[in-house]
């Protein structure tokens, strides 16, 4: 079997890799050349049309590494993920929203495939006004799967447009929660390495005003 029978060709590509166009090696193959490159173009289109937008929502109070992994593999699946910062006013927080974004958004300055962007009530609203389908949750572990499969099944009975994706982060944030950094750094413990640096420094001059484990 020949390198050609695997779709490959001598000029280097290869039909269905859109990362390259076919290169024919006689002008006879000119036809057959154009005839790859417009397929290349329709399976290009195609993908981009059926890649919907996708939400990753929480408190992220404070956002932690394993919350950055959790972006990084999704936007290698989705062209766009909207980072949904919720607004719970009967929950006492470190950062005030507005924080909570400002702080997230300085982290991908430069970059249109993430959006930060805080959101109240009912998640399946904030998906109806951001145009998505698609709701992004971590999973660190077992333990957190019976509560994040009630949480989907309800999101899809109150919208059964929305679909639920699991994504696991990097082992070493496995056990990561930002409940877990707020209390380490109450006790005056060191967070590097857990927290991007900025949030770190932000997170550490507000030491005073959290709340430390009974």
């Amino acid at each position: 079997m020949t390198a050609l029978s695997h779709g490959e060709n001598e000029g280097g590509g290869r039909c269905g890799d859109s990362s390259a166009k076919w290169m024919p090696r006689t002008e006879n193959d000119e036809l057959h050349r154009k005839d790859c490159n417009r397929r290349l173009a329709r399976i290009d289109c195609v993908n981009n049309l059926h890649r919907p937008v996708a939400v990753f929502p929480g408190s992220f109070d404070p956002f932690h590494l394993g919350h950055y992994d959790i972006v990084a593999r999704a936007t290698q699946i989705f062209p766009q993920v909207v980072v949904g910062i919720l607004d719970n006013p009967q929950k006492k927080s470190v950062f005030s929203p507005l924080e909570r974004v400002e702080m997230i958004s300085e982290l991908y300055l430069g970059r249109d495939d993430v959006i930060v962007q805080s959101f109240t009530g009912l998640l399946v609203n904030f998906l109806k006004e951001v145009d998505a389908n698609i709701i992004i949750r971590g999973m660190r572990a077992i333990s957190d799967f019976e509560y994040e499969f009630q949480m989907a099944l309800m999101n899809r009975r109150l919208y059964p447009n929305a679909e639920t994706v699991f994504l696991t982060p990097k082992e070493e944030y496995s056990y990561l929660s930002s409940r877990l950094v707020r209390e380490v750094v109450s006790l005056g413990g060191d967070v590097t390495g857990l927290v991007p640096e900025s949030i770190r420094v932000l997170l550490e001059d507000r030491i005073d005003t959290l709340e430390r484990p009974t």
